[in-house]
């Protein structure tokens, strides 16, 4: 049941949602290929999962289309098209047992009993529940009930699978559990996965792209790495993992580098190839991720060195996050990595720190640009 990632599954072409004169989804468009797993990524109130309901059918678009597959499928109810959703309340049926969970969407279409048989067993394989057939759906465990959902959304063979944050309420162990075994299933299974979830990681561990939203505006839609090495603005470096944002005046730009000032700090950048051109004089953003700057030794070969005294350490293990007060009410944030023996800095401690300026990202304060990875 394995597939490589193909033709355009499902989109989008500048959709409006507006409820009670508020847009909740503004002008998206949206390009999921066969066989990927796309995460819808954003804070509460974003419009992720208006969006997901829009690709569903559950909601109607006001303006712009949804086409599945080439079709266009605007206007046409969750039930006239071949998708399925999979919802954070899972929705089993409590008086039936496995099988009949996950037969249920067989049985509707009247399939012959012989092929519900084998086609609820192999979606117990793949799940890998194949002996949980007759199980009562009281008797199990929060991540066995989320397969079993799985089974009963994917038994139809939908085109696309939407899931709206389905592991959420799962302890942090299962749901990194769960993580790994959702993109197993969808991988062995080869169909096209859309989540919608709040949690970076998540997103992250999971997705071949990630659609990252705010105020019902697609900001930015790319792979993992695109998204985090290259984030379109200061809210998406900030939303995507850990980072410094240092609000800096543009100075001069020479030789491919970019001057700028935060504080008493002078710093050489690398403008971003894309985004527009920053002028002197004006405000943007600085992203310089934790695990970029440089301690102790190594910051001696970095273009900027900057030494600061540490507030607060802390050990993670295979790492250690420094919190250093660089005077005039900047703090920077550096994460370490640590082996055994390796010299340790505590608060009151100088500390030498250092990036060279491809490390650190001169960014817009805002998204001023909608830009897309190519498709």
């Amino acid at each position: 049941m394995s597939g490589g990632v193909g033709p355009i599954a499902i989109e989008t072409r500048d959709v409006i949602k507006r409820y009670a004169g508020n847009t909740a989804v503004n002008q998206v468009s949206l390009q999921v290929k066969r066989g990927e797993f796309v995460s819808l990524l954003g804070p509460s109130g974003c419009g992720k999962t208006t969006l997901l309901r829009l690709l569903g059918g559950l909601e109607q678009p006001d303006e712009g289309a949804v086409l599945l597959s080439g079709q266009d499928v605007s206007g046409i109810p969750a039930y006239g098209r071949n998708t399925n959703m999979i919802f954070q309340q899972l929705a089993l049926f409590p008086h039936m047992d496995v099988f009949n969970n996950i037969a249920y969407g067989l049985k509707v279409r009247k399939t012959p009993k012989s092929e519900i048989k084998r086609r609820v067993q192999d979606m117990l394989e793949l799940v890998q529940l194949g002996d949980y057939s007759r199980r009562a759906i009281s008797r199990l465990s929060g991540g066995q009930a989320q397969r079993v959902a799985i089974a009963r959304a994917l038994i139809n063979k939908p085109e696309v699978l939407l899931l709206d944050e389905p592991l959420s309420a799962l302890d942090m162990q299962l749901r990194l559990d769960m993580q790994r075994e959702l993109k197993r299933i969808q991988r062995e299974f080869g169909g096209t996965f859309i989540f919608v979830t709040h949690d970076q990681n998540e997103a992250m561990n999971m997705s071949d792209r990630i659609g990252v939203m705010r105020d019902g505006k697609l900001l930015q839609y790319g792979t993992p790495d695109e998204i985090y090495e290259r984030p379109v603005d200061s809210f998406v470096a900030k939303f995507i993992g850990d980072t410094n944002l240092l609000q800096v005046k543009m100075l001069v730009e020479e030789e491919g580098r970019v001057w700028v000032q935060a504080g008493g700090l002078k710093l050489a950048v690398r403008p971003q190839e894309g985004l527009p051109a920053i002028s002197a004089g004006s405000k943007a953003s600085l992203s310089i991720r934790y695990e970029y700057l440089r301690t102790g030794e190594a910051a001696n070969s970095c273009v900027n060195r900057l030494e600061g005294i540490v507030t607060e350490s802390v050990y993670g293990g295979a790492s250690i996050r420094y919190t250093l007060d660089m005077g005039g009410h900047i703090q920077l944030q550096a994460s370490s990595l640590y082996q055994r023996g390796d010299a340790r800095y505590a608060p009151g401690d100088s500390l030498l720190i250092g990036f060279n300026p491809e490390d650190g990202l001169l960014l817009p304060n805002e998204a001023s640009v909608h830009r897309e990875s190519s498709l």
